[in-house]
């Protein structure tokens, strides 16, 4: 019994002070290189502090609407619904999203809707859409703010930005810049 007992005791011993002290503590002097150390980036705008990292809900049809979000945006909870797209709950929750999507932005054909404006993200806090979803989403923005819809594209433009090295990933959109830049309008 000693022969097994006490190399395991050290063990795990060694693996609460690696993982518990040594690893967190080199995870955080690495972040203290990055912008605002670790802490996310921080957009104020009308006396507010905004994360940009961290997704927004913006429900009014003048805005761009964001990702759903299966944890309401909570940042101290993250997490999808874990419901398979075989879930017939998860597929009534879908189909609701569709429908009120296709509300606000009548002349869109259900297979034109990009799949992130329906479906929530694994962290449910994903801050960014694609280029195709924010433009889809151009010609009701554009109505409401009686603005011209080139105007609204170009924005969507000057805010997506690019794969990683051009290469890795979609291009995206972050929503909150991108209604940020709809308030100075």
């Amino acid at each position: 019994m000693k022969t097994n007992l006490f190399p395991a005791i050290k063990l795990t011993i060694v693996t609460l002070l690696f993982f518990g002290v040594v690893y967190p503590t080199i995870v955080w002097a690495i972040a203290q290189l990055a912008p605002n150390k670790g802490q996310g980036e921080v957009i104020s705008a009308d006396g507010k502090r905004y994360y940009v990292n961290i997704g927004q809900a913006f429900t009014e049809d003048r805005f761009f609407n964001s990702r759903p979000s299966a944890v309401s945006y909570n940042a101290a909870g993250s997490g999808g619904s874990n419901k398979a797209p075989s879930n017939k709950e998860y597929l009534a929750v879908v189909k609701a999203r569709i429908d009120t999507f296709l509300v606000h932005n009548p002349g869109i054909d259900r297979k034109d809707i990009p799949v992130e404006l329906v479906t929530a993200s694994g962290s449910g806090l994903d801050p960014d859409i694609s280029r195709k979803a924010a433009l889809i989403q151009v010609k009701r923005i554009a109505a409401l703010r009686t603005v011209n819809e080139d105007k609204i594209r170009q924005i969507v433009e000057s805010h997506t930005e690019k794969p990683l090295l051009g290469m890795f990933g979609p291009g995206k959109v972050n929503v909150l810049s991108l209604n940020l830049a709809l308030g100075k309008l």
